[in-house]
């Protein structure tokens, strides 16, 4: 049975116990020993800074975040908005935004973010398209989605990245693009019709998702979404495998690898971005 020996008492449970010492003047003699005893133990949730207790740990948390400049991942408190933004901006621990002023979980998603603040230099190598982006991988996506007023498309792109990559950096030899060859790997058409109605919805047949549509199922099946993965990572230790050039674009871009770093990756892809204004109808 739990015991305090210093008023000869036994208590029914600890609970009783630990209620007894923290209430009781005989163990907290001033004020200050019994707000010391609040914030060392574990068993109460208490405000110091604003001398509140709270119900659990979870309702002090939302306190401190909405009452205080608090840092929740460090435990640590600043006077002032200026302090907990130097904190957060300085940290290797934090992946943080100073322009926005706001916290992100991982430095992925702050690399993603980012882009938002980038500026829009990088021009589209369509004829006769005067939009600009601001990463190579948005442009590459701008064309291969066919919305391009130079009429490329993401087969148009394909067939003559093969051409151009004779010496497979960037692409899978095992899945040919585009080649003369009888037995070459050519992409794959897609179309559903009415069939695919499954009594609720329009079904795709490959993945089996569904659609509230014939045309947002058609959409999807021409998408790269089923199409082979014919780009390939040229990191020996990544190797991942895309299924468009703009997603491998935007992997180099993201650094994740440590391709971005290899000169041939780049005079690679600064070629095949060159040689996309001289791409036509």
């Amino acid at each position: 049975m739990p015991y305090c020996d210093r008023c000869d008492r036994h208590f029914n449970s600890w609970h009783a116990l630990y209620q007894h010492k923290a209430n009781s003047p005989r163990h907290n003699p001033t004020s200050t020993g019994l707000k010391e005893h609040w914030v060392q133990i574990p068993l109460h949730y208490y405000c110091q800074r604003c001398d509140e207790h709270f119900n659990d740990i979870d309702e002090l948390k939302d306190h401190y975040d909405d009452a205080h400049y608090w840092c929740r991942d460090c435990n640590s408190f600043f006077v002032n908005e200026t302090g907990l933004h130097e904190h957060y901006r300085q940290s290797p621990q934090h992946h943080y935004c100073a322009a926005c002023r706001c916290p992100f979980q991982s430095a992925s998603n702050l690399r993603s973010h980012s882009a938002v603040h980038r500026p829009r230099d990088v021009p589209c190598r369509g004829k006769g398209c005067t939009l600009t982006f601001v990463s190579v991988s948005s442009m590459l996506l701008h064309l291969e989605s066919g919305a391009c007023v130079s009429g490329l498309t993401r087969r148009i792109i394909d067939a003559k990245i093969r051409e151009w990559d004779r010496s497979n950096i960037i692409t899978d030899p095992s899945r040919l693009l585009a080649s003369s060859s009888p037995h070459a790997h050519s992409q794959t058409t897609y179309y559903a019709t009415d069939a695919a109605w499954n009594g609720s919805a329009y079904e795709c047949y490959l993945c089996h998702g569904k659609y509230k549509n014939l045309a947002a199922l058609n959409q999807h099946l021409a998408s790269p979404r089923h199409q082979d993965k014919v780009y390939v990572c040229p990191q020996a230790t990544c190797r991942v495998k895309f299924t468009t050039l703009s997603a491998l674009c935007q992997h180099i871009e993201s650094e994740r690898c440590g391709v971005h770093r290899f000169r041939e990756v780049k005079l690679a892809m600064d070629g095949i971005v060159g040689q996309m204004s001289r791409l036509t109808m």
